[in-house]
């Protein structure tokens, strides 16, 4: 059982633990879209491709912490133990504005007949009363892990997705938006917990997941391996050779990556060679049918540069939940800027994010432009303050004076000012997150 899955099991000990236990009583103004249009005016939208930049991404864009009496119920029991799980989003529309993020991860539970997830053990052990009722209708349900660790800023799949287009089409100068989808069905046992059992996820399931975004997003807002491959007998021969849209055909736009292999990615691929009809670019290996998008997310890989140089897209990370904030270790995030991933994932876009500790650490674009030139393929030409200026700094609320010893702040000044992120350079290390 790795870190994240320990941490879950001794979350969900802790509400066996302790409910026999007597319980204590008790989308941001953005800056001006511009008249251009989907396909932008500059004139570097015609010679920059949408795999020659990098932004930042978000790690569980959706994850909300527990406060009060469940907080106090899983912490009690795991203490200082339960700090990976201790980090929190901003709303989706925020981070776009604000955090200048452009890629999203989102965990997705089938739940086909509804109420499945509707009665959290944690919650109900907490004595908070009934959940949200739009957890007893059917649909795609958006959360971290069942019954331990489920709140959510977005409780469906639609809702989320529909936060991402409401944003989207009031600033469609936007470069393009991915979101990586993680199916998730893994089962949890511990003793006699009535834990919830998922729905596991078919290929039926997964029919159900595109219809589902292609409910909120018509044809024209995304890109899809179908507009990739053209005429291509695979996709990987596409991206290979004829490679990515450029900017003036993707900007405004969506695409979906699954962030699963093995099983899920070949259930995925049952029926669609290649992708064919599907929404999501597969997490494949190079050379694959279906290689568009690889997932690395040891930024000290050394073939990520090679795997952006040949024409996939790579996602990596910058930090793990939430020791390299804790430490202030910049060593992961300078290495996967460098690396030339496309997406470069982060808890902590932006300073202030900390909660229960305080750290100058954040993952930002170097310069502070919500997207840059390719550091490995980026064009002769293109200019990174030029590539996408939907952004509005955010401003902080006022640091309260007091807070009660139950309740878990969602933002904490850092103790010291806070610098920009330095200028990507490969060092050495190795990261051993893997989800």
């Amino acid at each position: 059982m790795g870190q994240r899955r320990r941490i879950i099991a001794g979350a969900a000990l802790a509400v066996a633990s302790l409910g026999a236990l007597p319980l204590l009583a008790g989308a941001s103004a953005g800056s001006p879209a511009g008249s251009a249009g989907r396909s932008g005016t500059k004139a570097l939208d015609d010679t920059v491709h949408l795999n020659e930049i990098q932004t930042i991404g978000s790690h569980n864009s959706y994850h909300q912490v527990p406060t009060g009496k469940e907080y106090d119920l899983r912490h009690q029991f795991l203490g200082d133990a339960d700090q990976a799980l201790m980090y929190q989003a901003d709303p989706l529309a925020m981070q776009f504005q604000n955090d200048k993020v452009r890629q999203i991860e989102l965990d997705a539970w089938l739940d086909d007949a509804g109420g499945r997830y509707s009665d959290p053990l944690l919650r109900k052990l907490a004595g908070n009363g009934p959940y949200d009722p739009v957890m007893d209708q059917p649909g795609i349900k958006v959360f971290h892990v069942q019954d331990v660790d489920y709140h959510s800023s977005c409780l469906t799949l639609v809702a989320c997705l529909q936060q991402v287009k409401t944003w989207s089409d009031a600033h469609p100068t936007h470069v393009p938006i991915s979101i990586l989808m993680e199916l998730k069905d893994d089962e949890l046992h511990v003793g006699t917990l009535p834990i919830v059992l998922p729905e596991p996820w078919t290929t039926a399931g997964m029919d159900t997941l595109d219809t589902e975004i292609r409910s909120v997003f018509s044809p024209g807002d995304l890109i899809t391996p179908d507009d990739i491959r053209g005429s291509h007998s695979t996709l990987e021969e596409a991206v290979t050779t004829d490679g990515w849209p450029t900017l003036a055909d993707s900007r405004g736009k969506v695409m979906f990556l699954m962030d699963n292999g093995g099983a899920k990615r070949t259930s995925y691929l049952n029926g669609h060679p290649s992708l064919a009809g599907r929404v999501l670019f597969t997490n494949a290996n190079p050379g694959d049918d279906d290689a568009a998008f690889i997932e690395r997310n040891d930024p000290t890989d050394a073939s990520i540069p090679t795997l952006v140089q040949d024409g996939y897209v790579v996602r990596s990370r910058a930090d793990e939940p939430t020791q390299t904030a804790r430490d202030n270790d910049t060593t992961m995030r300078d290495q996967a800027l460098a690396s030339g991933a496309q997406w470069v994932s982060t808890d902590y876009p932006r300073p202030g994010m900390a909660i229960g500790f305080t750290s100058p650490y954040f993952a930002e674009i170097p310069g502070g432009t919500v997207a840059r030139c390719n550091p490995v393929n980026g064009p002769v030409g293109c200019e990174s303050a030029q590539l996408d200026t939907n952004y509005t700094p955010y401003v902080p609320p006022p640091t309260p004076t007091t807070t009660p010893p139950t309740e878990v702040t969602t933002t904490t000044a850092p103790s010291e000012s806070v610098e920009p992120a330095g200028g990507a350079t490969p060092v050495s290390g190795t990261s051993t997150f893997t989800g």
